[in-house]
């Protein structure tokens, strides 16, 4: 019999959903560290006794969809160059994990602020593969029907 995975109790997830909104906005403006571009906050996972937190971000202009390429070509993954991009801000986040930790204690009324580790959100550009499969499937569709 499958082990049922627990659910998140409300208040860890009411802390989650707060600290998904401090962090996007601190990371916006207290970031100063250049490898790291514009930067959306995805998600937060926190533990049970909310002391650690894994933060999961997507680097916005490393994913560009089927911009640029050539007709007929699919997106099937990110480039090595924006691999690379990806990576440099993950380590930049992690390196200013500390910094923005410290913001939170000052803008969040918790007894222990969770120790950050930020982790890249796949399922953006997964989502983005995966609709332009559905698009090219259906136009492969139009064209066969006419």
């Amino acid at each position: 019999m499958a082990k049922a995975t627990p659910r998140m109790s409300p208040r860890v997830q009411k802390v989650s959903d707060q600290l998904q909104r401090e962090l996007a906005v601190l990371i916006q403006l207290e970031v100063n560290d250049p490898r790291v571009g514009m930067v959306s906050v995805t998600g937060v996972k926190l533990s049970r006794d909310l002391a650690y937190a894994d933060v999961y971000v997507t680097v916005m202009g490393s994913v560009d969809g089927d911009a640029g390429l050539a007709p007929g070509v699919l997106f099937k993954e990110t480039g090595a160059l924006d691999k690379l991009e990806i990576e440099e801000s993950i380590k930049a986040l992690n390196s200013a994990a500390g910094y923005l930790r410290t913001l939170l204690a000052k803008r969040m009324a918790l007894r222990i602020t969770p120790r950050l580790t930020f982790h890249y959100d796949e399922s953006v550009a997964r989502g983005q593969y995966l609709s332009s499969l559905i698009d090219r499937a259906l136009a492969a569709d139009s064209e066969h029907e006419s």
